[in-house]
């Protein structure tokens, strides 16, 4: 696959979710409908290995196959992709980038060293090397709420002025303050935004979302997409009925990675299942058949 420079990087990325049995295994043929699927949603691309795909949980083993997986049903396709080589070890983080860029994506998502917070020159220090051994592929900075450091708009526009291989970011946004902030810092980068807030982020500049709505609907959140270049008040009032939807009917106190496999199990068109590994809690798929006729009702659109 090509690799994409930041400009074309853009658009509705769906998230490759891991199926989960009960002994904790992965089940291999439900991944690999689940790719099937997304190749035929009209997404703009798919990614591995970010939150949502427990990337925290797999073995090296594991993380392989599943990029060769993904790798080779893509190219196949001629659908763009990127696999993340997160790990909280910046030294597992490289060994996954240096097997991964062998399968040609897209991009390759990252995270900071995450077990003590690293400065800017330790920042700098593990973009390069990584930078160095992805050549000619283009890094994005997953750099999420939770981070234990997380970056500010001049932050990132240093980064991009040292690292040319930095093309594109994975962050929670912010007010028209901050979108001005990363126009005037860090121009070069693709910024993609939390899915539930692409209407207000593409009328400000965002290029695109690695997409939790794609998780409830993938086909769904690319027509919100397209909706949002010919009709943004339509659009923008959908993100506000997204928004409430999520708001008042997915349960706070689990993690991310468990939302969003509620969103597409109430979505009805993924047989991933709602099971995490092991010690996080999922929520159970009897909560997705309650909310499922709700969603259907607030988001006709999407569903």
């Amino acid at each position: 696959m090509k690799p994409l420079t930041g400009q074309e990087i853009c658009g509705t990325w769906a998230t490759l979710l891991t199926p989960i049995m009960e002994d904790e295994n992965i089940d291999w043929s439900r991944l690999g409908e689940e790719i099937d699927f997304l190749l035929s949603s009209g997404v703009n691309g798919i990614y591995s290995n970010g939150t949502a795909g427990e990337f925290y949980s797999q073995s090296e083993e594991e993380f392989d196959r599943i990029s060769s997986l993904l790798a080779d049903r893509c190219e196949r396709s001629s659908m763009p992709f990127q696999i993340g080589v997160c790990h909280m070890s910046a030294q597992l983080s490289l060994s996954r980038l240096k097997r991964a860029v062998q399968l040609k994506p897209s991009a390759v998502q990252v995270i900071l060293p995450d077990w003590y917070p690293v400065s800017n020159d330790e920042a700098a220090a593990f973009l390069e090397r990584m930078a160095e051994a992805a050549a000619p592929i283009g890094l994005v900075l997953y750099n999420p709420p939770h981070a234990k450091r997380v970056l500010n708009p001049p932050d990132y526009g240093k980064l991009a002025t040292s690292i040319s291989a930095l093309v594109g970011i994975k962050v929670l946004d912010g007010d028209k303050t901050w979108y001005n902030a990363m126009r005037e810092h860090a121009s070069s980068l693709s910024v993609f935004v939390p899915g539930h807030h692409l209407a207000t982020g593409y009328g400000l500049g965002a290029a695109g979302s690695y997409s939790n709505v794609a998780c409830l609907q993938p086909s769904g959140a690319q027509r919100w997409h397209q909706l949002m270049k010919t009709d943004m008040q339509s659009a923008l009032e959908l993100e506000g009925r997204i928004k409430k939807f999520i708001s008042d009917n997915i349960p706070r106190d689990y993690p991310n990675q468990a939302k969003d496999k509620l969103l597409a199990e109430i979505g009805g068109w993924s047989n991933v299942g709602t099971r995490l590994r092991w010690p996080y809690r999922w929520i159970p798929e009897s909560e997705a058949k309650r909310l499922r006729p709700i969603a259907q009702q607030m988001l006709p659109e999407l569903l």
